[in-house]
C-alpha cells in the first residue's frame, strides 16, 4: 500500500559514554538527511560523562532525548528505542556508525514511500577509527528469494549491518524486538525473520558506515555466546526455508563457524586459543577447518607485507 504522505522514520541512537567518541557524528548525520519526515530518538544508557551535554547543544526540535537513571543493558536500550519509536519504519543507529544524507530518502523512494515491507537495505562502508574507509561492501542480492539472501550473506554478496537497514517498526515489534539466544546476533535474527515472513526492498548503493573499533570486534571471553548465538541463527534460517533446511545448513555452517573463530582469535594464550578453535570445529560439525582459517589468515598477512614493502 502507498500513502500520499509520506512515511514517518524513527532514527534512533542508544548510547553509553560516547561524549568524547563518535557521538557527536551519528547524531549529525542523522540531522543532515535529506528525508524530512523524520524523528531522532536518543536513549541514554546512564552515562557517566557529558552525553546529554553533547546532545542538547544541537538544539533540535526532531531529537527526542532520554535518560535511564541506571544503566539498563545494551540489548534492553535497543528495545527501549524500539518501542518508544512513532515512524513506521525504525532505524537503530549505533552511536559510532553513520548514515549518508540521502540514506532514508534512497530507502523511502525504492519503496515507493509504502509501509508493508519488513526490512529495506542498503550496502555498507566499514570505517575506522578515524573514519577512514577499510572496506565497501554493495548489496547485490536484489531480486532474489529468501534463501538466496540467505546464501548471499554467506558468501558475500552482502553484508547484514543494523546501520544500513530500516525496520517496519510495527513488524520488529511483532516479532519482540531485538533478541536472540545470547543477544550478539539479535541484529540479524530480526533481519532474516522480517525479510523472510514480510519481504525485503535492496538497494545497491552503500549508504551507510559502520565504524569497526576494539570495542566492537567481540570478545574472546564471548567465544562460547557466539557460537550459541550463530547455531541458533543458523536454526532459525533453516526453519524460515525449510525446503532449502539441507542447502542453508551446508552454506552456513562454515561461515558462521568462520565468525567463531574471529572471536577466538583475540586469546591471548596460543594454546587455549588453539584448544578453543578445535572445541568450536567440533561444534559446528567440523564444517570449517581450523588450520584452514589459520592458513588464509597468514596468507594474508603475508600478502599486506610484501604490497607495502614493494
Amino acid at each position: 500500500m502507498n500513502n500520499t504522505v509520506s512515511p514517518l522514520v524513527t532514527i534512533a541512537i542508544p548510547t553509553y559514554n560516547r561524549a568524547d567518541g563518535h557521538l557527536k557524528e551519528a547524531l549529525e548525520s542523522a540531522l543532515r538527511q535529506t528525508y524530512t519526515n523524520a524523528e531522532i530518538i536518543v536513549s541514554d544508557n546512564c552515562s557517566t560523562d557529558d552525553t546529554e551535554k553533547v546532545v542538547r547543544s544541537f538544539f533540535d526540535k526532531r531529537i527526542r532525548y532520554f535518560r535511564h537513571e541506571k544503566n539498563i543493558g545494551a540489548n534492553n536500550n535497543f528495545n527501549f528505542c524500539l518501542n518508544n519509536a512513532r515512524g513506521d519504519f525504525f532505524l537503530l543507529l549505533c552511536d559510532d556508525d553513520m548514515i549518508d544524507p540521502d540514506f532514508v530518502e534512497i530507502c523511502m523512494r525504492a519503496d515507493c514511500h509504502g509501509t508493508d515491507v519488513g526490512i529495506i537495505r542498503t550496502g555498507t562502508r566499514i570505517i575506522d577509527t578515524n573514519g577512514n574507509v577499510l572496506s565497501k561492501r554493495s548489496n547485490r542480492v536484489d531480486g532474489l528469494s529468501t534463501t538466496d539472501f540467505f546464501i548471499g550473506w554467506f558468501t558475500g554478496k552482502t553484508s547484514l549491518y543494523l546501520c544500513s537497514t530500516l525496520f517496519n517498526t510495527d513488524r520488529l515489534k511483532e516479532i519482540g524486538g531485538f533478541k536472540s539466544k545470547t543477544n550478539l546476533f539479535q541484529d540479524v535474527v530480526a533481519e532474516v525473520q522480517l525479510a523472510a515472513k514480510y519481504g525485503r526492498v535492496d538497494i545497491y548503493d552503500v549508504k551507510a558506515s559502520f565504524r569497526r573499533h576494539p570495542e566492537n570486534m567481540g570478545s574472546a571471553s564471548k567465544t562460547t555466546e557466539w557460537s550459541e548465538d550463530c547455531l541458533y541463527l543458523l536454526d532459525l534460517m533453516s526453519d524460515l526455508v525449510s525446503e532449502d533446511e539441507d542447502l542453508i545448513r551446508q552454506k552456513g555452517m562454515p561461515f558462521l563457524c568462520r565468525k567463531v573463530y574471529l572471536q577466538a582469535r583475540n586469546i591471548e594464550s596460543p594454546i587455549t586459543r588453539f584448544l578453543t578453535y578445535f572445541s568450536m570445529y567440533k561444534k559446528f560439525d567440523y564444517s570449517y577447518s581450523p588450520f584452514h582459517f589459520i592458513w588464509s589468515r597468514n596468507l594474508k598477512r603475508l600478502a599486506t607485507y610484501f604490497k607495502n614493502r614493494m
